[in-house]
């Protein structure tokens, strides 16, 4: 279940955002999802794409500083509590989660999120044992 993360630092300043997706724009790459952290002076913008290591050597190829991050990618029911009953297994499994956050898939029954935990492996097992659905890398694949 191998989902590759692009990670790419952001300068936090006016037109920094929109240089990088230029870049990937120009060479063809589509983001799936993305979510962006910043403090006063920069930002980390996390990017779900087709081809992680394309994306990145295209990324440092154009000055951009990038790393690759495995993350997990859940499909969860589109109701209330879905969220939390995925948070209470990883939880209860004692494996904690640094951050995450959801995109849009064209269902209309679920939702998805990409999870970034301290231990890849025994998240997946649990996950897969209680039932959730786990997104394969190939899934970002038009």
């Amino acid at each position: 279940m191998e989902i590759y993360q692009v990670s790419v630092f952001v300068e936090n300043k006016s037109g920094k955002l929109a240089d990088i997706t230029d870049v990937l724009s120009e060479n063809g790459i589509n983001i799936r999802a993305l979510c962006i952290a910043d403090t006063a002076d920069f930002g980390i913008l996390r990017l779900i794409v087709e081809d992680p290591h394309k994306t990145e050597k295209i990324l440092m190829d154009n000055g951009f500083t990038v790393t690759l991050t495995k993350v997990i990618g859940a499909r969860i029911s589109d109701t209330p509590g879905g969220l939390s009953t995925v948070l209470r297994i990883l939880s209860d499994a004692g494996i904690g989660i640094e951050y995450l956050y959801a995109f849009i898939e064209k269902t209309a029954d679920r939702a998805s999120v990409i999870l970034r935990v301290d231990d890849d492996v025994k998240a997946e097992t649990v996950l897969l044992d209680k039932g959730v659905e786990l997104i394969d890398g190939d899934a970002f694949h038009e």
